[in-house]
């Protein structure tokens, strides 16, 4: 019971990790329908972010990475989806060939301008130690994952732009025939969900090393979150990504870190075979 109880906040704390990585692509990926195999180099790019403002700021590089990560991730993302990715939308797996190819070229462009080997980020003397089992610097993702959730939920529900998001994502045709513009939604959506990217890259910079193939750790499993949550449903994501950091903690507890990723994979196939629309689905009206 011990053992079991010190897995939870353990669990819990790679939930929050997941979380922000999957909370960029509930917008690319279940709102626009767009497979963004990049989504992991804009999570290394943040990270780089906060390596570089290393030596500009020191320990609290992480601190000021945050919103400079969100804006440099963001316009890579802008710029992608109004090079590329405008052109293949309605098209899943294109995206999908499209994405994967600009992530190889990203992952070879970090290895020219920082090198192959890992680098890494000093975290602020605050954020050391720790309480229990749980590290200050886990609480801390944690808590970060609740400030961008509630930022999210604020923004998709209490703003203007949020909810032609909204309209765009339920009925595209419809919300274009009503003076929204499509375009320019997109644009807004690829830049924040690429931003978020960027977050979750500087949050990695604390549990680990920093190197260019960073993002294809967690790119996977941020995609099941998104499944298994239902697209583009953000309490689904929570519930998603809380439910797979705890399964994977007391998996590899249990067992080691291979056999937890087949049972997280399994887990999650048997859960899509009865439920494949996952945990929420988009309510709509329909004419019966």
């Amino acid at each position: 019971m011990e053992a079991f109880l010190n897995q939870l906040p353990i669990g819990l704390s790679i939930g929050a990790v997941l979380l922000l990585i999957a909370l960029g692509l509930t917008f690319t990926f279940g709102q626009m329908g767009v497979i963004n195999m990049a989504h992991g180099e804009f999570i290394m790019a943040g990270a780089y972010t906060a390596y570089l403002l290393q030596d500009l700021t020191g320990r609290m590089a992480v601190i000021v990475a945050l919103p400079v990560a969100f804006l440099v991730a963001g316009l890579m993302g802008l710029i992608l989806e109004r090079t590329a990715i405008r052109h293949f939308y309605g098209r899943p797996l294109d995206t999908l060939l499209l994405t994967w190819g600009v992530s190889l070229v990203l992952q070879q462009l970090a290895r020219d301008l920082f090198g192959a080997p890992n680098v890494q980020v000093q975290a602020p003397t605050w954020l050391q130690g720790g309480i229990a089992s749980l590290p200050y610097n886990r609480l801390f993702i944690f808590a970060l994952a609740i400030v961008t959730v509630v930022g999210i939920w604020a923004y998709m529900n209490r703003t203007g732009q949020g909810r032609r998001m909204q309209a765009v994502m339920q009925n595209r045709q419809l919300a274009a025939v009503s003076g929204i513009n499509t375009a320019h939604v997109d644009q807004r959506t690829f830049f924040i969900g690429s931003g978020l990217a960027g977050v979750a890259g500087v949050a990695l910079t604390l549990i680990g090393p920093v190197g260019p193939a960073l993002g294809t750790y967690y790119i996977v499993d941020a995609f099941l979150v998104v499944v298994a949550g239902g697209l583009g449903q953000l309490r689904g994501a929570v519930i998603a990504a809380a439910g797979l950091g705890l399964l994977n903690s007391y998996a590899e507890f249990w067992s080691d870190a291979s056999l937890a990723k087949v049972i997280v994979f399994a887990a999650i196939i048997a859960f899509l075979q009865f439920r494949p629309q996952g945990l929420f689905v988009l309510r709509s009206r329909a004419l019966t």
